[in-house]
């Protein structure tokens, strides 16, 4: 049994933060970098040139890539041979985004009452914990703060088998179709397909901080990714949404089993702000 403190979560949180709210991932930078170059709009060539001075100023000023900080959503697999001390588990990983949003500067946008009150909660707080319990005396953590102007164009749909492939594209190219500017693109395109509907969204959100240059492991859903990648990329809604080829970077997909009568397919979109970090304690 390994024996972790909970100022050592804490910590790894906290510099996890801010990392992600100030350093674009080098597998964004890069491709938006190409598409700056290979952008057939004159319009979307500047925007996305935009883009890249944006990140440069952000990591050197160590200031936030977007107004919209987000709320935060934490992965987290624990090894189950770990025996965390000094500490209440989801408490910790509280207090380490209370202190890095106040230190940090970054805006704080959760409210406690999500109908009638919505009333600030002043620190970011709570965050959105996913944990699981994994072989192994290890904790792997994943931050992702998620700004809501991607975030309100999710979907979910419960397709059925006989929607198939085709139901997949038309649902995901539909939906992204729909959210038109609004998400702040190019954006990429997180899908989760299979389990129950809690589990393709999930799979949806995870998916949306899953590197860019990498590629599904199965070949199928390999060739689905780039398809609905032209697809997507075919609609001409663009960079900032005022027309051009680069309307979205990448499609991650991840399936999970499901019940014979089911497909549930779901969606998560994020800027061109993917905020993400990772570390293994």
């Amino acid at each position: 049994m390994r024996v972790i403190q909970a100022e050592t979560i804490k910590t790894t949180i906290y510099d996890l933060i801010l990392k992600a709210s100030y350093d674009i991932g080098q597998d964004v930078y890069n491709c938006v970098k190409n598409c700056a170059e290979c952008e057939k709009s004159p319009s979307g060539k500047v925007v996305l040139g935009q883009l890249i001075e944006n990140y440069d100023i952000a990591a050197r000023e160590r200031v936030a890539i977007c107004q919209d900080t987000g709320m935060c959503v934490i992965f987290i697999d624990v090894g189950q041979d770990v025996h965390i001390e000094g500490g209440d588990f989801t408490e910790t990983i509280n207090e380490a985004v209370r202190a890095a949003y106040s230190d940090g500067y970054l805006r704080k946008s959760v409210v406690r009452d999500p109908l009638y009150e919505r009333v600030n909660t002043k620190d970011n707080t709570p965050a959105i914990i996913h944990t699981r319990i994994v072989p192994g005396d290890k904790i792997d953590i994943l931050v992702t703060p998620k700004g809501f102007g991607s975030e309100n164009m999710s979907a979910i749909k419960m397709l059925v088998p006989a929607d198939g492939e085709a139901g997949v594209i038309k649902f995901v190219v539909d939906t992204v179709k729909n959210a038109g500017p609004n998400p702040c693109p190019p954006i990429i395109v997180g899908v989760g397909i299979g389990g129950t509907m809690e589990m393709a969204t999930i799979m949806a959100k995870r998916m949306t901080a899953r590197a860019i240059d990498t590629v599904n492991p199965n070949p199928k859903y390999a060739a689905l990714e780039d398809k609905l990648l032209e697809k997507i990329n075919k609609l001409g809604i663009g960079p900032a949404g005022i027309g051009g080829s680069t309307t979205a970077l990448k499609v991650n997909i991840e399936t999970y089993p499901t019940h014979i009568a089911g497909m549930p397919c779901a969606i998560n979109i994020v800027c061109h702000a993917a905020r993400h970090a990772h570390a293994v304690i």
